[in-house]
């Protein structure tokens, strides 16, 4: 047997995602980057869980179509969904000073969504890393 298209393959897939790591690192920087008198951070689940504890006066923007959203989504989510034309309209009705925590399914809707967000002039946000694949529904989360 020829292994070499396998080899080619495994290889090809290997940079990919080498590419979107070193991508999103890049990305990860300059969006989660300090600013004078504002708050953007990135948090795994358990330190999203934590803050929600200890934050019950958060918003929470899930930027995931209607159809995941009824999927299930995090408790107290507002569901606007980033592809919404309306996007940046109904988002403006939340109040930028209080805290938000923004998700998606993954993590890149709502990257998206937290660069519009600082354009908007929100000062307090956060980011649920890997989105709500990374959320643990029904139990506590767990590194």
């Amino acid at each position: 047997m020829n292994w070499t298209p396998f080899v080619i393959m495994a290889a090809g897939i290997l940079v990919i995602v080498v590419s979107w790591y070193v991508f999103e690192g890049s990305w990860d920087r300059r969006l989660f980057s300090a600013e004078d008198g504002k708050v953007c951070e990135n948090f795994n689940a358990v330190e999203a869980e934590a803050f929600l504890c200890d934050h019950p006066e958060s918003q929470v923007l899930d930027v995931r179509s209607e159809g995941e959203h009824a999927g299930g989504a995090l408790p107290g989510a507002v569901n606007v969904s980033l592809g919404d034309a309306a996007f940046d309209r109904k988002v403006g009705g939340l109040d930028r000073k209080r805290p938000i925590l923004v998700y998606c399914a993954g993590g890149f809707r709502s990257r998206k969504a937290v660069e519009r967000l600082k354009a908007m002039g929100f000062e307090n946000i956060r980011h649920l890393h890997r989105g709500y694949m990374s959320w643990k529904p029904d139990k506590p989360n767990q590194p």
